[in-house]
């Protein structure tokens, strides 16, 4: 499992801009087809009220712009 992680990240250093673009895009889309292809998980995703989500992204962004702001 160790040497899985190692290769991965030794790998992602070698990933460019609109690769991590494109692994977004790819996240983005396969959610989508979770919500239109499948009921339950449809369901769940619309039983969430709008501020979990909300809290979720700006609990998330705090890490990243924490990196992109330091010198």
């Amino acid at each position: 499992m160790f040497g899985l992680c190692k290769k991965m990240d030794k790998n992602l250093k070698k990933l460019k801009f609109h690769d991590y673009q494109m692994v977004k895009l790819v996240v983005f889309l396969f959610t989508l087809f979770l919500v239109t292809a499948w009921e339950g998980f449809h369901l769940f995703v619309l039983s969430i009220e709008w501020y979990v989500y909300l809290g979720a992204v700006v609990l998330l962004s705090i890490p990243l712009a924490m990196k992109m702001l330091k010198k």
